[in-house]
């Protein structure tokens, strides 16, 4: 019974986010996640004083990283306890209808298919209008890097590298660990991609209160990343894209990004497409056999749908459904 309600929920959650997308900022759950960890971070950061010399002292002897790391596992523990624990009840007190809606939304709440393919449109209809000013602002909404003296290239290639990364983050690790943990799964991976997002930046202020969120979201997404290369191949011969050539970048390319994950999906959509995806100052991925264009945009969002729908039907359901011979299901949710 469990086994028939996470592959429904998952399907369902998968076809909720390509027709509708996600709820309303103000409406979403992960808005609310953010909105209270912005009460709480400034909190981490470790008071100074300046003694007679001028010389910085703490205040405190616990350090920021340690703080950052406390604080990550205990959000991580309450957030995770509470919602299996009320999942667990809800599914032996429940019919399985209900009990499927509950699932699927809490998936589809952590996944961001279409929220993705919003993005990129909102970034082509600029680029086909010319208006450089707004292609440039709508990139700085879902990239971190400058993006005010973007030329199109530029801009095209951050898009089409976004749309990589967020194959992993918003496809296929909330998939990965739902199909291991079920929506609680899910739903720590999103608390630990949005602390990622919001504090793991490699800058001062961040750097040590971000420091455990960043090696988190590095160690959630390594297997998922991989994963994500090999679908974007099959995805790619699936669509007579350059798969052949996908293969080749993602092996040759892979390493150029800092990021440990990042470099397949992004190395791996470049080598089906046949461009070059750069980001000036940090990585070049790919060769230049054509150019970056609209249409490989498009293109681009193709293949992260077809991603998504393979990764259900390939790999997820019949992950389920050997946990479920195991017998793991019913140790998280009961006979």
């Amino acid at each position: 019974m469990i086994e028939e309600r996470l592959v429904a929920a998952l399907i369902l959650a998968i076809v909720l986010d390509l027709l509708l997308g996600d709820p309303k900022n103000k409406y979403h759950p992960v808005r609310w996640l953010g909105n209270f960890l912005d009460l709480f971070i400034p909190r981490l950061k470790v008071k100074t004083a300046s003694d007679h010399h001028g010389v910085k002292v703490t205040r405190h002897l616990m350090n920021e990283k340690v703080k950052g790391t406390i604080f990550v596992f205990c959000l991580l523990g309450i957030f995770g306890f509470t919602l299996q624990l009320w999942l667990y009840i809800c599914s032996n007190l429940f019919g399985s209808i209900l009990v499927i809606a509950v699932y699927a939304i809490i998936l589809n709440i952590t996944i961001a298919i279409k929220g993705m393919e919003v993005h990129s449109i909102r970034i082509i209809k600029a680029l086909e209008r010319r208006d450089l000013d707004n292609a440039r602002f709508f990139l700085s909404m879902i990239v971190r890097r400058e993006t005010e003296n973007l030329d199109e290239e530029r801009i095209l290639s951050g898009t089409i590298e976004c749309i990589s990364e967020s194959t992993v983050d918003g496809v296929v690790s909330p998939m990965f660990f739902y199909s291991i943990f079920g929506p609680t799964g899910s739903f720590i991976f999103r608390i630990i991609n949005t602390l990622d997002s919001m504090i793991g930046y490699k800058d001062k202020y961040y750097e040590n209160i971000g420091w455990m969120s960043a090696k988190l979201d590095t160690i959630a997404n390594f297997i998922p990343s991989r994963i994500t290369g090999v679908l974007i191949v099959i995805s790619a011969l699936i669509i007579s894209a350059d798969w052949k050539n996908s293969i080749r970048t993602m092996i040759k390319d892979h390493n150029k990004t800092s990021s440990l994950n990042a470099g397949y999906p992004i190395a791996t959509m470049a080598g089906s497409l046949r461009v070059k995806l750069e980001k000036i100052g940090h990585y070049s991925v790919g060769e230049p056999y054509d150019p970056l264009s609209i249409e490989k945009c498009k293109c681009a969002i193709t293949i992260m749908k077809l991603t998504a729908i393979l990764s259900c039907f390939l790999i997820f359901i019949p992950l389920i459904s050997v946990l479920f011979t195991l017998g793991w299901w019913n140790l998280l949710f009961g006979p």
